[in-house]
């Protein structure tokens, strides 16, 4: 009992140490950000961190702000991107063009293969 209760005081002297190096650490490179999760649950000292959340009418806002600003980018085409993409038909190439590159690819990958033995 005696002993495990001394191993017990020594980890927890340890971790207090890691912990106090951490934060040292996240000060000089990381801008003062506990860089692990251990650190920010304890509460060590520092200061936790809350997630920011918005509501959905915010978020509605700004994806709508969003939109605007790509239609003014896109200079009046067509904002909403369901319609656009069927219309367009870019980087197609025929059945017989597809054949074609197929078959000029194993041909190459042959004669690596027979050159390489």
């Amino acid at each position: 009992m005696d002993l495990s209760l001394r191993q017990l005081e020594q980890a927890v002297s340890l971790r207090r140490q890691i912990d106090a190096l951490e934060r040292r650490f996240a000060g000089l490179v990381g801008g003062g950000r506990a860089t692990t999760s251990a650190g920010a649950k304890t509460g060590g000292g520092g200061r936790q961190r809350r997630r920011r959340t918005m509501s959905a009418a915010t978020r509605a806002k700004i994806a709508a702000a969003a939109r605007a600003r790509w239609a003014r980018v896109r200079g009046g085409r067509k904002a909403a991107g369901g319609g656009g993409k069927k219309s367009r038909r870019r980087g197609r190439m025929s059945a017989a063009a597809r054949k074609k590159l197929s078959d000029m690819m194993k041909a190459r990958w042959a004669a690596r293969r027979r050159s390489g033995k």
